[in-house]
């Protein structure tokens, strides 16, 4: 179960924007992540592989301070507002919450949800 401490921890490490720290030192080597009802993404590598290639597509994604979180035994829910500014200038928001599940002081797996306009708007 993570402390809120902890929690805060990463959260400060997603606001810096540092995705791929935030990755190799909260996340579990055999993590899952789930974007909606998409296919998952399994193993820490196959996320630094997804973030990269975001960072590669988006450029710099700044994040909002995140406002809104809660802690409740290994559950670890998170607003989080992501500006994302494709090719042109076109700027859109995402604004999405994860679900997430620790064991320890990792994060086992995680769920995003988010209104998929805002993708489809962006792309």
């Amino acid at each position: 179960m993570p402390t809120t401490a902890r929690v805060r921890s990463f959260i400060a490490r997603v606001e810096q924007q540092d995705y791929v720290g935030a990755l190799m030192h909260f996340y579990h080597e055999d993590a899952v992540v789930q974007e909606n009802q998409g296919e998952t993404r399994k193993g820490r590598n196959a996320l630094i592989a997804h973030e990269m290639d975001l960072l590669v597509r988006y450029g710099r994604i700044p994040v909002r301070k995140v406002e809104h979180f809660a802690v409740t035994g290994d559950h670890v829910f998170i607003n989080w507002t992501f500006e994302l500014t494709l090719p042109g200038k076109t700027m859109r928001t995402l604004d999405e919450v994860t679900m997430q599940v620790w064991d320890g002081d990792r994060i086992r797996s995680e769920r995003f949800y988010y209104d998929p306009v805002q993708i489809r708007a962006a792309a």
